[in-house]
């Protein structure tokens, strides 16, 4: 059972940092190409975080959230 909860998090990690993109690419002002990684990188993301990768979903996550300015507070 022990083994389940850092996985657990990394779960809602995942949903956080998915739902902080979110948000912030909705007022962003980042070039054409940065949107484009920060788009790409959420599709990908999701799609990890889907198929329950979310130590890939949150390093994915980890570019686009440093383009849109979101700290990181899951010290990933």
């Amino acid at each position: 059972m022990g083994l389940a909860a850092p996985a657990f998090a990394g779960g809602i990690h995942c949903d956080e940092d998915i739902a902080a993109v979110d948000k912030a690419m909705a007022t962003a002002k980042l070039s054409d190409a940065d949107m484009a990684k920060v788009k790409a990188a959420r599709a990908s993301a999701e799609e990890m975080h889907m198929a329950k990768k979310d130590e890939e979903c949150e390093k994915t996550l980890a570019e686009a959230l440093a383009l849109l300015g979101i700290e990181d507070t899951h010290g990933h």
